[in-house]
């Protein structure tokens, strides 16, 4: 859902910790292409603490992301991903500062929806009741044109008719990601943006993301258990386990040692090294297992 946020928020409903969590710090985030990025400064958080039900869930988290960028956000099961994202749109009291450099709108790719599959619900109906024209009984020319405008930018126009209940995992979560743009988002949030798509699937949907990020002037947040996926395609990563243990250009921070103390011992990890890539912690690690996703 994409909603307006005042430039600057603050929810002091929490005490904030007095004591401090080690970060290892990385180097200026590069994009993708090796560039270094240039784009001013979207958001600031500082010594970010959240308490649910009278437990720290996340402790002193401290990062900036930059305008046009795309972040991901790593983790094992129960870090505190999902809680992180819900605080920095507003859906959760939180103890710090959250500083949003200007007005900006949210959209949101939850990690599944779940919903009837017999209720006869089309694509284009679900579009529609995002509107607040009266379009959904008129299904005027303008409304017809915005719900294709939206998928067609995931190549999904095709969909239009199709009921919700008959997509596969793949039209669906193309259908979830023209939903998040339809009202024009400047910020996209996507929580585990491949769940329940094949492996082939999860580079198309990734490169439709990269692509959105650039065509559309988004800055990007997301949640992935696939470390192969945030060496490719975001310009930095921050590291949780309910503090944050790494931040910074995921080609820098990321080495085997880091990742193992992020995800445990018996993680088992491997290098993938480019020939014009230094050997040893600057290499490329990316990780064997895959972690199940759960929400936080």
């Amino acid at each position: 859902m994409s909603t307006p946020l005042e430039a600057k928020n603050r929810s002091d409903e929490t005490e904030k910790p007095a004591h401090g969590t080690r970060l290892t710090a990385g180097v200026s985030a590069r994009g993708s292409d090796g560039q270094l990025l240039t784009g001013s400064t979207l958001l600031e958080v500082k010594n970010l603490s959240v308490f649910l039900g009278g437990v720290e869930v996340l402790h002193d988290v401290t990062f900036i992301v930059e305008e046009g960028s795309m972040t991901a956000v790593i983790g094992p099961n129960g870090s505190g991903k999902t809680t992180l994202f819900r605080a920095l749109m507003g859906m959760a009291p939180y103890a710090g500062e959250i500083v949003w450099h200007k007005k900006v709108r949210f959209g949101y790719v939850p990690q599944r929806l779940d919903f009837d599959r017999l209720f006869p619900l089309t694509v284009r109906e679900l579009f529609l009741l995002r509107r607040r024209s009266g379009d959904f009984w008129l299904g005027g020319r303008s409304a017809a044109e915005a719900v294709r405008n939206a998928l067609s930018h995931v190549h999904a126009a095709h969909l239009i008719p199709r009921r919700i209940g008959t997509l596969s995992g793949g039209e669906l979560q193309r259908v979830l990601i023209a939903y998040a743009i339809f009202e024009r988002p400047d910020v996209l949030f996507f929580d585990e943006p491949t769940t329940g798509i094949d492996v082939a699937g999860e580079a198309t949907a990734y490169s439709l993301i990269k692509h959105l990020a650039k065509e559309l002037r988004l800055t990007v947040l997301l949640i992935s258990h696939d470390l192969n996926v945030v060496f490719q395609y975001v310009d930095q990563v921050i590291c949780l386990n309910r503090a944050m243990l790494c931040y910074g250009a995921p080609q820098k921070v990321l080495t085997p040692t880091q990742l193992q103390e992020l995800y445990g011992a018996e993680t088992v990890f491997y290098h993938h090294r480019h020939a014009a890539e230094p050997a040893g912690e600057e290499a490329h690690a990316h990780e064997k297992h895959e972690h199940e996703t759960r929400n936080t």
